[in-house]
């Protein structure tokens, strides 16, 4: 009998998704043009896309225009060494990538989160097989209760329930009200952040002498990631890895 249940319970579900897909057929994730699975990125989309691969900075993960070799860091990161061990993304901040961390921020495309994480899974497999805990960068109480929803703790949930990792949302906290990064330059990005985090003394169990994978949806200048990994460095934390989706290159942010 509860074979037979469970043989019914399935084909009630197989029969609701088709009957779903019937009702909202996916769509690209770039263009909305009809795509055979939710998520994904239809040809046209996808050869846009300028995904990060190797060769690069080992550190700081800026695409080399050819292989310098495996120990080659790039100039950013031999100039200023960043308190994390690694960061990786998964394409640079650009056109379709843009509209979809777009979408998930200030759209509710919350849809969009499963299929960004699998994508950052690919990007940054080595990281999140050396973390114990993921950590999102956390929005202000007071954005959050504005916004409702932070889109890096969405991207972090799901990176954590298909790599099988540890996920605390409230292992790190924002506890400065920041003004919005967006259009500020460098300097006044570093002041804005400065002391905006904190590992609660309540939380500092949770991060200390563990290695923490901090998930951001873009990598601009870095300034928010160093200071929220400087932070949980504070708190204990062995060591900071860093996994964001986009990822700012020098030139795009000098336009």
């Amino acid at each position: 009998m509860k074979t037979v249940g469970r043989g019914a319970g399935l084909l009630t579900r197989n029969v609701a998704q088709q009957l779903f897909g019937l009702m909202f057929p996916p769509v690209c994730a770039g263009c909305e043009k009809h795509v055979a699975q939710p998520g994904s990125l239809c040809g046209q989309c996808w050869s846009k896309v300028r995904f990060i691969e190797k060769p690069y900075c080992p550190v700081l993960g800026i695409p080399f225009s050819h292989d310098l070799g495996a120990e080659i860091l790039s100039a950013e990161a031999i100039a200023e060494p960043p308190p994390f061990r690694h960061a990786r993304s998964v394409a640079v901040h650009e056109g379709v990538i843009r509209d979809m961390v777009h979408r998930l921020k200030y759209n509710d495309r919350t849809d969009l989160g499963p299929w960004m994480a699998g994508w950052m899974q690919r990007a940054g497999g080595e990281l999140l097989d050396d973390c114990d805990i993921i950590v999102p960068v956390p929005l202000h109480a007071w954005r959050f209760w504005f916004r409702r929803f932070n889109q890096s703790a969405e991207l972090a949930r799901h990176l954590a329930r298909s790599s099988g990792k540890i996920f605390d949302p409230d292992a790190l906290k924002r506890t400065k009200q920041t003004k919005q990064q967006v259009g500020l330059g460098l300097k006044e990005r570093v002041i804005n952040v400065r002391g905006a985090f904190k590992v609660p003394v309540a939380q500092e169990i949770k991060v200390r002498g563990r290695n923490v994978l901090l998930i951001d949806d873009v990598y601009t200048t870095g300034a928010t990631v160093k200071a929220a990994s400087r932070a949980l460095l504070r708190g204990g934390a062995a060591n900071v890895d860093v996994l964001t989706f986009g990822r700012v290159l020098s030139k795009e942010l000098s336009r």
